[in-house]
């Protein structure tokens, strides 16, 4: 799939609330809360406009209980992909507009997840370097695919710098 980089926009928290309601009328009470993260979550991120969002359920193996259903309303079910314990579902198709990931409650991934998206949000200059350095990477390669492994290694370090400023934050 072709890198699609953009400014922020103020629609995609409207497109996540929108759909996290949708979620909530399909899988019902076995949704604890859902919440937006990735760089659509924050705003001044450039971003692929897809978002991103995270389920947090009571018993995960339910979740492939509905993947027909998923399937039937256009979703692309993805299963773990890559990640244990991960359900994902994918909306949109070739230009895809949100990456579904489903989690138990007392997953660890839920954690790195939001601890990175509320240190983005906090820190302005991480915002701009992580924008300018999506930017050098979307000019360099055009495929997802590519364009994901080749961060792979900042974001790596970011995340460390988030783990670090979480741990601070509590003191």
């Amino acid at each position: 799939m072709k890198v699609r980089l953009t400014g922020y926009c103020a629609e995609w928290l409207k497109m996540y609330q929108s759909e996290a309601d949708f979620l909530k009328t399909i899988f019902n009470d076995e949704i604890i809360r859902c919440e937006h993260f990735g760089s659509t979550s924050v705003p001044g991120m450039k971003a692929k406009p897809v978002i991103d969002m995270l389920c947090i359920v009571k018993d995960i193996g339910k979740i492939d209980l509905y993947n027909s259903k998923m399937s039937s309303f256009g979703y692309d079910v993805a299963l773990e992909w890559g990640i244990s314990g991960r359900r994902l579902f994918r909306k949109g198709g070739e230009n895809r507009t949100h990456h579904i990931h489903f989690y138990q409650y007392d997953n660890p991934e839920i954690e790195r997840h939001l601890i990175l998206r509320d240190y983005l949000r906090s820190c302005p200059d991480e915002v701009e370097k992580y924008s300018q350095y999506k930017q050098e990477l979307a000019s360099r390669f055009e495929d997802t695919r590519e364009y994901s492994k080749a961060k792979k290694q900042f974001v790596t370090e970011l995340e460390q710098r988030a783990v670090l400023w979480a741990k601070d934050s509590k003191k």
